[in-house]
Order: C-alpha cells, then sequence, then structure tokens
C-alpha cells in the first residue's frame, strides 16, 4: 500500500510540476506492467530505449589507431556509455585483431585501412564502419642526407608493419621517386619497439615510424630529426585520394541485428575523438593510462600529429580513390580488388 500510494503521488506531482516531469525517480518505480501511465508520459524514456545498453567486444590497437578512443574507454569504465564495451588491446592486427572477427569473438574493430578492405574481399564479413587516422607515417634521420625519397638510394631503413598501409605506400611512393624497394633501397622489417630503441639509442640511422613512435624518438634522441613526413610527399606524388591509414570495421551480422547499437557506437566514438583531440593533456592522460601509448607526455605531444580524423556515411566513399592507388600498386594489398558498396556502413 505504501509504495501504491507513494506512486500516486509521484504522478499527481508530475501533472502539476510540469518542469519537472522529464525526471521520476527511477529507483522508486514499480515493474514496467504496473507504471504503464507513468512511462507514457515521460518523454525521455521513450526516447532513449536502450538504457540497458548492449554488449559489445571492441579490438583497438595500440599506437595512432587506437588513440582517439582513449575517452570512449574512460566513459565505459565509468558507466556513462549507452553500448557496455569488452575491449582487447592489440599490437598486431593480423594476430591480435583480424583472427578474432572472423571467430566472432570482436564485434567492432580498428584495423588499418587495407587490411579492412582485405579482410572483407576475403571473407565478405566486415563493413566499413568508420575513418579515424589519416597520414602518420615520418622518415626519421640522424644525420642530415635525406630530404626527399630519391636519397633513399642505396640507403638501409628500417620500418614496421610490414603487409599493411606501410610497406604499400612506402613501396609506391619509391616507385613514383624513380626507386625499386628491391634493388635500389634495404628495408629492413623489424617490430615497433625494435625500431623504436634502435633509433633513439642511436645505433641505427634512419628509420621510418608513425607517430606517436616517431614522436617517442624526437623526445629522446635530440640528433634524430624529422626528415620526411610521408602525407606531404603522397601529396607532392600527385597521388589522387586522402593518404588514409587507420579505420574501424563492424561484423555485418552483428551491424544488421543491433543497428541501434551500432549508431550509439558511432556518436560516442565520434565523441571521444573529438575530446581527445581539443584537450592534448587530459587526452595524453587517458591514452596512457589505457596502454595505447606508453607515456602520457608522448601522447600528449602526438596528438597534434596523429591526424585523428571522423569519417562515417556516405562520406566513407571518399576512401576509394586511395584504394584505388594501392590497387594499382600491388593488388594483393587490398585483397585482390577494390571493395564495392556493400563494404561500406551505410544506414
Amino acid at each position: 500500500m505504501k509504495k501504491l500510494l507513494a506512486l500516486g503521488l509521484t504522478v499527481a506531482l508530475a501533472l502539476g510540476l510540469t518542469a519537472c516531469a522529464s525526471n521520476p525517480a527511477p529507483a522508486e518505480s514499480t515493474p514496467p506492467a504496473e507504471t504503464t501511465p507513468v512511462a507514457e508520459t515521460t518523454p525521455a524514456q521513450s526516447e532513449t530505449p536502450a538504457l540497458e545498453g548492449t554488449e559489445i567486444n571492441l579490438g583497438l590497437l595500440n599506437g595512432p589507431t587506437g588513440m582517439g578512443a582513449a575517452k570512449l574507454l574512460a566513459d565505459n569504465d565509468a558507466g556513462e556509455t549507452v553500448n557496455h564495451y569488452n575491449v582487447t588491446m592489440g599490437s598486431d592486427p593480423s594476430t591480435d585483431i583480424v583472427p578474432k572477427l572472423n571467430s566472432g569473438e570482436l564485434d567492432i574493430a580498428a584495423l588499418p585501412t587495407n587490411v579492412a578492405a582485405n579482410l572483407y574481399n576475403k571473407t565478405g564479413n566486415v563493413q566499413l564502419l568508420a575513418l579515424n587516422t589519416l597520414g602518420v607515417l615520418h622518415i626519421l634521420e640522424n644525420g642530415n642526407t635525406v630530404n626527399s625519397l630519391a636519397d633513399l638510394s642505396g640507403k638501409t631503413i628500417y620500418a614496421i608493419n610490414q603487409g599493411t598501409n606501410t610497406e604499400y605506400v612506402l613501396d609506391y611512393l619509391l616507385t613514383q621517386n624513380g626507386l625499386d624497394s628491391d634493388t635500389d633501397v634495404d628495408i629492413q622489417w623489424k617490430t615497433s619497439e625494435e625500431v623504436t630503441t634502435l633509433m633513439a639509442s642511436g645505433e641505427i640511422d634512419l628509420c621510418m615510424l608513425p607517430v606517436p613512435a616517431a614522436t617517442t624518438v624526437l623526445m629522446q634522441n635530440s640528433d634524430v630529426r624529422d626528415a620526411i613526413d610521408l602525407s606531404d610527399a603522397w601529396t607532392e606524388s600527385g597521388a589522387s585520394g586522402t593518404f588514409t591509414m587507420g579505420c574501424v570495421v563492424v561484423r555485418t551480422q552483428f551491424a544488421q541485428e543491433h543497428p541501434e547499437a551500432v549508431e550509439a557506437f558511432l556518436q560516442e566514438y565520434e565523441a571521444s575523438i573529438s575530446y581527445i583531440k581539443d584537450n592534448p593533456e587530459e587526452g595524453g592522460q587517458l591514452i596512457a593510462q589505457y596502454g595505447i601509448v606508453p607515456k602520457a607526455a608522448i601522447a600528449t605531444a602526438a596528438i597534434p600529429q596523429a591526424n585523428m580524423v571522423f569519417v562515417a556515411g556516405e562520406d566513407l566513399k571518399s576512401i576509394s580513390s586511395y584504394y584505388e592507388v594501392l590497387f594499382a600498386a600491388d593488388p594483393t594489398s587490398i585483397g585482390g580488388s577494390i571493395p564495392d558498396d556493400a563494404f561500406y556502413y551505410i544506414p
């Protein structure tokens, strides 16, 4: 009887005080079948039907493609997101992310853009959900002999992420500058940790690294300089399309079954990227907190150089011209063909 009396008083107050009608105390409400009249008079409840959220298994990569998600992870831990994210962090997309997308262990995941196209062409079970990172590759030198890609002739350069955009973009740009990557330049492929350590310690003189690894080297060794920004080299080469390295994909089946959850993710992810870009100090702390970049100072310094973006919907198709360049350079780089329209998640 006391609960019914309390409910009656709540309804009466809601009718008499319109300004407070959108804030009934949920802790005092009874099961939905008994409170239908109150629910019908509360607009906030009808506009947010997914209050309980959807469990999403989210895969992220260390480095630039993961940086923009740091605020989303913090909000998730604070219980402030619509969806509930179970997060898997990885460093190698081919072993840490792709197999888990194929098995259904991950629902949404960050990938290099060429790996996303490759996976779609091979399996057809993913769609491009958002673009998140433009070009972040830099050639660093301990010296002053390399000022253009043509200057790499006869030299040894250490690089990372063989089989991703890194390799194919470098090959393409070397070709545009009259060099053969197999005969004119000695490219040594190693892990990011190995190249960063070797360059920062002065054991090697030339490397190609993405931000924030490049930022780490420049902060640790003052003798190293930023010799070539490959985004500038891409533009100077006359290549069509925007040099776009990172993206987020969704399993097609998950998107079909949970369109509201996917839409909520896109909104939360866009807000997260905006926050990190607009608040580099706080963003750097969050990026380090979640292990995306080891140190907050490096993350903060890298944010302005990380070329974080949020592109979704119809605008996703703008990457097609970039894929055309990769396909012309090496069709296997994107799985043998340029992805068709079904690749793009456009609700």
